[in-house]
């Protein structure tokens, strides 16, 4: 068996680390720059926040583009975990292929098509029923809901099979109904999943450019719009700030809720621990009953 070259690997994956986040870095420190000239350092200054907090049109684009990702994530992931469940759980049912074949369409197919389809059937609907009226919000964020579905669905689908079903079961032999089963049993135990869902929904939907260029209309123009407007006509220190301010936003938002995330297991770990503290009194050892517990926490560590 080949043995890997430590140094090589570590090579590579510094090279990785340096080419993704140089530039980022550098967005960052030439963010405070006095100079117009975004290449160019003159002096630290915070003039350019100042601006990007006086820009009307900007902050309108922004707070557009922070709606449409929350109602975005929120509503994939109602979506996406339901999908997500029946692919997991119900087996091959009729339509299974079908069904399969359409939560994982928008993987595949080109942004740029779907934009197309979208905004050809919207026209259609408008013409037809008088609805939507003109594009805007709407229109968006179905879109970028249609889009996210399928990111929800996979993952909802992948933490789903590894959950062990004795857990519900035993719920459904104690008279619980399927119903409560899944909202009081199953949802807790993929609350990771679907926190993924509901970030990875949000951070696609908030940087989204090619279905909110089809789907969008006056007055509803997307921060991802107004950047690439802008961008294309100069680089502009302006808009190293507003990336800056993101970039600060998301990490801060990430590490919060990874945080928050331990913390529950680290609770849930405890309770199950404590739950099985009677096994001790008849003759079990600590650490098999931690065992136990752990096993019953994730049963993909046993």
């Amino acid at each position: 068996m080949i043995k890997p070259n430590r140094t090589l690997s570590t090579a590579v994956l510094t090279f990785g680390f340096v080419f993704l986040y140089i530039p980022i870095v550098s967005l960052v420190v030439y963010s405070f720059n006095e100079s117009k000239l975004v290449t160019v350092w003159s002096g630290f200054s915070l003039k350019w926040y100042t601006a990007v907090f006086h820009d009307a049109e900007l902050l309108h684009a922004a707070w557009l583009s922070l709606k449409i990702a929350l109602m975005t994530a929120f509503a994939s992931v109602a979506i996406g975990t339901w999908a997500g469940y029946v692919l997991a759980r119900m087996g091959r049912f009729k339509g299974f292929t079908l069904f399969t074949a359409m939560i994982n369409a928008p993987l595949v197919i080109p942004e740029v098509i779907m934009g197309i389809s979208m905004l050809l059937l919207f026209v259609a609907m408008e013409q037809v029923f008088g609805w939507p009226h003109g594009r805007g919000l709407v229109t968006i964020w179905i879109g970028h809901v249609m889009l996210c579905v399928s990111y929800v669905a996979i993952i909802v689908q992948s933490r789903v099979k590894e959950l062990n079903k004795s857990l519900e079961e035993a719920a459904l032999d104690l008279g619980a109904t399927p119903f409560k089963v899944f909202f009081v049993i199953t949802l807790p135990l993929i609350a990771q999943a679907l926190v993924s869902g509901w970030l990875l929904s949000f951070t696609v939907s908030i940087d989204d450019l090619i279905l909110s260029a089809f789907l969008s209309g006056p007055g509803s123009t997307t921060l991802p719009l107004v950047v690439y407007s802008r961008v294309r006509l100069g680089l502009n220190p302006e808009m190293n700030a507003l990336a800056t301010i993101f970039i600060c936003l998301v990490t801060t938002g990430v590490v919060g809720v990874n945080f928050w995330l331990q913390a529950r297991e680290r609770r849930r770990f405890a309770e199950i621990q404590r739950a099985f503290a009677p096994a001790d009194a008849a003759g079990v050892a600590p650490q098999s009953a931690g065992r136990k517990a752990q096993k019953a926490l994730d049963p993909a560590s046993a």
